[in-house]
């Protein structure tokens, strides 16, 4: 990722933007702190998608109907004197 100072970004914006499309995102400083990212459309609505709901996770899972024994032990613990 290229770095841009901010008044160096706002100068050639063309180039930061062109540069997000064809080499990914763009990080612009503003005092030498990283301020704000400049990326392409398709990589923002790639990150911004809605992850996979739990259901769905596991009905895509491999072990779907798969026989895994799931159930906790009754075991209540062992006495302590106190």
């Amino acid at each position: 990722m290229d770095h841009w100072q901010l008044q160096e970004a706002k100068s050639k914006f063309s180039e930061v933007v062109q540069k997000a499309l064809n080499n990914g995102p763009q990080i612009v400083t503003r005092h030498g702190v990283e301020a704000v990212v400049v990326l392409s459309v398709s990589e923002y609505r790639r990150l911004a998608r809605p992850a996979e709901d739990l259901a769905a996770f596991f009905a895509k899972s491999p072990l779907k109907g798969a026989e895994i024994d799931i159930e906790r032990d009754k075991d209540v613990g062992r006495d302590l004197a106190l």
